[in-house]
């Protein structure tokens, strides 16, 4: 989240970052973006009786701050096929796995007990399938004999943080194009 708002602060950066919303009130990332002067906010799932009310709370949230364009970065709350096709076409996902490999969660550790010789990070549109979306961009590191889990995380987190913002750029790009 903050590499994306960052890079959106750069002159020319075809897309800006108006809104940021966590389904977790205690999420650290609500504080980083507000010290960044990006709008945060808490929408908690747990105050909502079902799935649809805590998306149709979201949905109006994000079509009242005229949102265009979701970018998914640590929401870990999987969303339905109703909220999906509603916003087809206008949600991003990073995840961390050469998808189609390791949907889901857990990735380094599959990766590393499957005896990859590589691992990676995909950028991909967000369908009804979890993890499942058109890929967009994937970026791939060789996985060393002495990784961990934790180790391999962490050569991987700069790929990510660099990654997800040349796709938030291009995809902003063709949809100012598109506009024109």
């Amino acid at each position: 989240m903050v590499s994306l708002i960052n890079a959106a602060k750069a002159k020319g950066f075809p897309a800006e970052i108006s809104l940021v919303i966590s389904n977790r009130p205690d999420a650290a990332g609500l504080e980083k973006a507000q010290s960044l002067n990006v709008q945060a906010m808490a929408l908690d799932h747990k105050a909502f009786k079902s799935r649809a009310s805590f998306e149709n709370a979201l949905d109006a949230i994000l079509r009242e701050a005229g949102i265009e364009l979701i970018c998914c970065a640590g929401f870990m709350r999987v969303l339905t096929a109703d909220f999906v096709e509603n916003w087809s076409g206008c949600i991003l996902n990073i995840h961390p796995s050469l998808l189609p490999k390791y949907k889901g969660l857990r990735t380094h550790e599959r990766a590393l007990e499957a005896g990859d010789d590589e691992h990676g990070v995909s950028v991909h549109w967000v369908s009804a399938e979890l993890d499942g979306g058109e890929i967009i961009a994937q970026k791939r590191i060789k996985i060393k004999n002495n990784d961990t889990a934790d180790t391999l995380a962490n050569r991987l987190l700069p790929v990510e943080l660099a990654v997800y913002p040349q796709v938030l750029h291009k995809i902003a790009s063709q949809l100012q194009s598109q506009a024109s």
